[in-house]
């Protein structure tokens, strides 16, 4: 896989995969609860907010495709960069003000620790990324004058 387009969704998808499997992981506490009453609400803007983080890299498998090369660096960069700081200040800053259980759940912070190096990784492969495409051929290219390369006569 040389595509950096390609690898970038890939990286999006893993991210995905990780975001909703630490929710479902978060709901099965909730409903394993032994007092639905005492489990945390969401307000529906809170949940509105959930959604949008929540489209941000749908979207991205998609654009990572889609786009020219400069929307397609520049977005992966805003967007990564926008979701690892919204994932760093939702794992960390909770538990440590008291707005949370403190600390936080470690099944939470293994999911976010992967998170955040995706989203890093991410940001430095779209950061690095350059426009320049190799010239690459199948062909061999001993023999072949126009490529440059003569193989020696004995």
């Amino acid at each position: 896989m040389h595509d950096t387009k390609e690898r970038l969704s890939l990286f999006w998808i893993f991210a995905l995969l990780n975001y909703l499997y630490a929710d479902v992981v978060a709901l099965f506490a909730i409903v394993g609860s032994p007092n639905l009453a005492d489990a945390p609400h969401l307000s529906p803007w809170a949940l509105m907010g959930s959604a949008v983080l929540m489209e941000i890299p749908i979207a991205m498998i998609l654009a990572c495709r889609l786009l020219p090369f400069r929307a397609n660096r520049l977005a992966n960069i805003i967007a990564g960069v926008f979701l690892t700081l919204v994932n760093g200040f939702l794992t960390f800053v909770p538990p440590l003000a008291g707005w949370g259980r403190p600390p936080a759940l470690p099944e939470y912070l293994f999911f976010a620790t992967i998170e955040t190096v995706c989203t890093s990784v991410i940001i430095w492969q779209a950061w690095t990324w350059s426009e320049v495409k190799p010239a690459v051929s199948s062909a061999p290219v001993v023999g072949q004058p126009e490529a440059g390369a003569i193989a020696p006569h004995a």
